[in-house]
Order: C-alpha cells, then sequence, then structure tokens
C-alpha cells in the first residue's frame, strides 16, 4: 500500500483563520487546482479519492509539489511543511467535521461531476469541485454561496409523489444525484446521512432511508426549497 508523506500543519493561527474569514467576505477565494496524486501526498480527503495513486505518480507529485515551493521539508525530519494556498486548503480541510460529499450523473464531460463541501465554524466553507481527469479545483466560500452553488448543479423540479419508487426514478432519470453528508463525533466515531435524487419529467424525486429499515430509501416529496432545507440542516447551517 502506497503511503503518502507525513505532514505538518501545527496549529492554524486564530490571526489566520480571521484574515481568510474577512478575505472570503469579500468574495470567493480561490486556492488552485491539484491532482488526486498532489493531493494524496500531503494527506488531503484521502478517505474521498477515488482511487489510490499509483507510488510512481505520488513521487512525481511531491516532486512538482517542491518545484513550485508547495511543500518543504527540514533535512533529517520525516514531516513536510505544507505552503502557500494548498497549505490553507490542508489547514481548513484538517479542521472539518461535516463534509457533503455530492456525485452527480449526466453532467458534460468537461465540467466537474463531484462537489466536496466542508463547513467551517465561521459561516465559510471550502469547496471542492473533481472533474473527469481528477482534477481537483480548490476555494472557499460563504457557506450560504457553496449551498447555493451545490444545489444549482442538483436535479431540480416539481415536488415528487411520496410514493415513488427508488429503483424506477433512477431509471427514468437523466441526471441523478448521491449525497453523502458525514458527520464527525468526539467519540471519533462517523454519522452519515445519504440523499438521492432524481428528476423524472418534470418532477424532483428526493429518497431517504427509511430509519425502520436502513436498507431501504422513500421518497420524501419534497421541491428544491426542501431540499435546500435538508441539507442546510444536515451541514449545521440555519436554512434562509
Amino acid at each position: 500500500m502506497n503511503t503518502p508523506a507525513a505532514t505538518d500543519q501545527g496549529d492554524i493561527s486564530s490571526g489566520l483563520i480571521t484574515a481568510v474569514v474577512n478575505l472570503v467576505g469579500t468574495g470567493p477565494v480561490p486556492l488552485g487546482a491539484y491532482t488526486a496524486a498532489e493531493i494524496f501526498s500531503v494527506g488531503g480527503l484521502m478517505e474521498f479519492l477515488e482511487h489510490e495513486p499509483s507510488q510512481e505518480a505520488v513521487s512525481e507529485a511531491v516532486r512538482s509539489l517542491a518545484a513550485r515551493d508547495l511543500i518543504t521539508t527540514d533535512p533529517g525530519d520525516e514531516h513536510i511543511e505544507v505552503r502557500g494556498d494548498l497549505g490553507i486548503a490542508v489547514a481548513f480541510q484538517q479542521r472539518s467535521r461535516v463534509v457533503a460529499d455530492a456525485r452527480v450523473t449526466g453532467t458534460e464531460p468537461d465540467t466537474p461531476w463531484r462537489f466536496l463541501l466542508m463547513p467551517q465554524p465561521e459561516n465559510v466553507t471550502l469547496e471542492v469541485l473533481i472533474d473527469a481527469l481528477g482534477i481537483h479545483f480548490y476555494s472557499l466560500r460563504t457557506t450560504d454561496d457553496a449551498l447555493k452553488r451545490l444545489l444549482d448543479r442538483l436535479p431540480a423540479g416539481d415536488r415528487g409523489p411520496k410514493d415513488a419508487d427508488l429503483d424506477a426514478a433512477l431509471a427514468a432519470s437523466p441526471k441523478t444525484a448521491l449525497v453523502t453528508v458525514t458527520r464527525g463525533r468526539d467519540s471519533g466515531e462517523r454519522e452519515k446521512t445519504d440523499v438521492i435524487l432524481a428528476r423524472e419529467g418534470e418532477h424532483l424525486h428526493v429518497f431517504l432511508r427509511d430509519p425502520d429499515n436502513p436498507d431501504r430509501f422513500v421518497a420524501q416529496g419534497m421541491d428544491r426549497d426542501g431540499v435546500r432545507s435538508l441539507l442546510a440542516r444536515l451541514v449545521g447551517q440555519p436554512a434562509a
């Protein structure tokens, strides 16, 4: 098994947090685009990577990051320091307690198909867009803006019936989405909530797991506003 290099971010200072949050208040803050191997090499988003990069790809990624002065290490030290925009992205990722992971089908080949949102206590969110080539586009935005952008990429339509069948809805829909919201607990355990969306004609179907039978998904009869409120609640953001 390939192992990413150990990274040492240290404690992200309150001054840096304040500065970044204030900057996001003036508009989105892009933090660059990185390959899956580059992300893996600094220990970022490891559990959300589709495939573990090869050792050769990771080695090349380390050389690329070092050449761009985005990582450095002291002689004899096994840890690497992540610098610049990538360092900010990794630091905000490490302090995230909630991750919304959305996978969408029916997207254009040159557009992102997967979206990760990592809300922060300061009402900003680390957004990661992933395209078909595995390029990860990082930015920091207000949480409200990040949620709105996610909703704009999900299937939409009028409220679907509460007796809709999941398999039939998925088969009839040209565009579907699976949104998994993972919340970390102090005990180290993780709580996951899955939301499935599909559009059939003019109707939007929204499915959640049946509390009494987690293997079964039940239609919720929600429209776009209902989905917005649901996702806002799951990520800990007050509904607008």
